[in-house]
């Protein structure tokens, strides 16, 4: 666990930082536009390799159950990441849905995590998903006191038609299925469907 827990400071206190507009730019204009990245991109890697590992100690130590979630949560979690996986090509394709949300990838993120903490009641999961989750709603909250222009991915502006929509969730929906499939339980080594255990 403490693993989990340092890389959880790291990856989402790098990601916070940016929420620290002043001492943001302040160190660009210190460092440079190309250092900060670097080092953004360096303590987010080392985050998120820790968070990875760290999990997957906690639960080859056994996990640490504080309730457990009724059935119907786990059903209600498929759709919920289903979505968050559309939210977050949303991202990328401007469009309807960007326009409503505003900041797709951040209601993914909080789809996500929203959906992992219903359909899992252990500690260790709940330490993870609670994290993200409240880091995405501060992160919604920043931006939305903040006006500098188009947030996260492609421009602010959306097409006439619902093309980037109809894409957006064609693109959610494939990559939604190859993760439940195949990739959640390749590269997370939990099976996401019943008939896959």
């Amino acid at each position: 666990m403490p693993l989990l827990i340092l890389g959880l400071i790291l990856f989402l206190g790098m990601h916070a930082f940016s929420m620290a507009r002043g001492r943001r730019a302040a160190l660009i204009a210190r460092f440079g536009e190309g250092a900060y990245k670097g080092l953004y991109s360096l303590v987010s890697v080392m985050g998120i390799v820790l968070v990875i590992v760290g999990f997957g100690q906690y639960r080859e130590g056994g996990y640490i159950q504080v309730w457990d979630p009724p059935v119907w949560t786990r059903h209600l979690a498929l759709i919920l990441v289903w979505l968050a996986f559309i939210c977050i090509a949303a991202t990328y394709l401007p469009g309807r849905i960007k326009a409503r949300l505003k900041h797709p990838m951040l209601a993914g993120v909080k789809l996500w995590a929203v959906a992992h903490l219903l359909a899992n009641g252990d500690l260790g999961s709940m330490l993870l998903f609670g994290s993200f989750l409240i880091w995405a709603v501060l992160a919604r909250i920043s931006a939305k006191r903040r006006d500098e222009g188009p947030p996260h991915g492609a421009p602010r502006g959306f097409p006439a038609g619902f093309r980037n929509d109809a894409l957006a969730i064609m693109i959610g929906t494939v990559a939604y299925g190859a993760f439940v499939l195949w990739l959640h339980p390749l590269l997370i080594g939990v099976a996401v469907l019943p008939t896959q255990g």
